[in-house]
């Protein structure tokens, strides 16, 4: 099972050590705390949408370059190469979720749930 959780504090520490960064300095900088912080990049909490932005923010990263690297891990842990995800079944509606042409939006929408390990 995938644990987008886990992944996505992969991408978090990822950009933090590319920038040569510490935990304290990116928690300061997002104002959120220390703890909290490594317990997200660990993934062992979920980040709020608002902590993400914080966060991103504090790593000067825009969130949609997170949640674009974020969806390559997912992508890659599916043992889908990067390309070929819009080819997947239901690809065109996730990408009109998250913001692509709305024109074409479904009428239905998934119900997305939080599974804990």
């Amino acid at each position: 099972m995938i644990l987008v959780r886990r992944l996505l504090g992969d991408v978090l520490r990822q950009q933090r050590q590319q920038q040569g960064r510490t935990l304290r300095e990116v928690s300061a900088a997002a104002r959120v705390s220390l703890g909290y912080l490594s317990e997200i990049e660990r993934g062992r909490k979920e980040a709020s949408s608002e902590c993400l932005a914080a966060i991103g923010a504090a790593l000067d990263v825009p969130l949609s370059e997170l949640l674009a690297e974020l969806s390559e891990e997912v992508a890659r842990e599916e043992g889908v190469a990067g390309g070929a995800v819009a080819a997947l079944p239901g690809a065109e509606s996730l990408r009109v979720a998250v913001g692509g042409n709305r024109a074409a939006a479904p009428a239905r929408h998934a119900a997305v749930t939080n599974v804990a390990a």
